[in-house]
């Protein structure tokens, strides 16, 4: 059995961790799992409660909006969560590599948006022209409004966390010696895959099945960046319902809709409060939309999966030479 540098594991693991791969470092998995264990997780949750409580009590108290509150409480459980996930979690080189690769792709955010806007623009336009949207949107309080966003991010999420997966898993169903090739091309595990690939009696696919920690970290990797092209696509539409209602939503109509003049917002020309509600409301439900469909539907699938499947595809076949590897020490 050969002798492997150390060296030459550590610079992979490094390779690893400056490309959001955090957990595929074993030592980062270890941390990781005590930091989920219960008694660390329970009672930074039971404090985090009671603040968020007491701040979206006295923020429903003040503001006269029991449901205020509740928003209240589930924005603060979520930040908590994401500081949690991001100082001891070890998400921060996960996040920070998916977003850099987003945006370092927005060239990309015009064909998909000539791809993915133009139907979905067509259908919110006419909800956007309707006489019930608007009376239902424009009388939602700022607690109801903030928790249907939630509720809407949520089944965007929950949907995400069940197909992600699948997507992850067809990265490592056919592992040849050309992917573990053209993976470690470039990488401090260049020389290591020619050597495997060439020795009959090593089989580096063998350890191409992602599973547990690496596979999720896979899966946050996704998330982030769907979440991200998402997050514009939504605020495109978002942009547009202002503009184009703030030019066809005159006084007469919006008094005749909502039997009421509307609360203009100063320095915003045609802009009101209750258009801001109502573009609120369809461009939270236009990202829902926008989630699915990008996952379930093959052409959106290439359009917003296809570069960031390939990087799953080598961050795989690099793994798989990395375990080669360390197997060999």
């Amino acid at each position: 059995m050969r002798t492997v540098p150390t060296d030459r594991v550590q610079a992979a693991e490094d390779w690893f961790l400056h490309h959001g791969l955090t957990y595929f470092v074993p030592e980062q998995r270890a941390h990781v799992r005590q930091a989920l264990k219960p008694r660390r997780i329970v009672p930074l949750l039971l404090v985090v409660v009671l603040v968020a409580t007491g701040a979206g009590g006295a923020l429903a108290w003040f503001a006269d909006q029991l449901t205020l509150g509740s928003a209240t409480l589930a924005t603060l459980l979520l930040l908590a969560a994401a500081w949690y996930a991001l100082t001891q979690l070890h998400a921060a080189p996960i996040v920070t590599w998916a977003l850099a690769r987003t945006f370092g792709s927005l060239r990309t955010l015009l064909p998909m948006t000539t791809r993915a806007l133009p139907m979905l623009l067509i259908f919110i336009t006419f909800l956007f022209i309707n006489t019930e949207v608007w009376q239902v949107a424009s009388n939602l309080g700022v607690g109801v409004l903030w928790l249907t966003v939630l509720l809407f991010v949520g089944l965007g999420v929950a949907f995400l966390l069940v197909r992600l997966p699948e997507e992850v898993d067809r990265t490592d169903d056919d592992i040849t010696d050309r992917l573990l090739l053209d993976a470690c091309r470039g990488t401090p595990l260049e020389e290591a895959s020619r050597e495997l690939v060439e020795d009959p009696d090593v089989d580096p696919a063998a350890h191409g099945e992602v599973t547990g920690y690496e596979r999720w970290n896979l899966v946050l990797v996704l998330m982030i960046v769907q979440s991200v092209q998402v997050l514009l696509l939504t605020l495109s539409v978002f942009a547009f319902l202002m503009v184009f209602g703030s030019l066809i939503m005159t006084e007469p109509v919006m008094v005749s809709w909502l039997g009421h003049k509307a609360q203009h917002l100063p320095g915003l020309y045609g802009a009101s409060v209750e258009l801001t509600q109502v573009a609120t409301f369809l461009a939270s439900f236009s990202g829902l939309y926008l989630t699915v469909s990008t996952v379930t539907d093959e052409n959106y699938r290439d359009q917003f999966f296809g570069g960031v499947m390939r990087e799953m595809e080598r961050a795989v076949g690099f793994r798989a030479v990395y375990l080669a590897v360390r197997a060999q020490k």
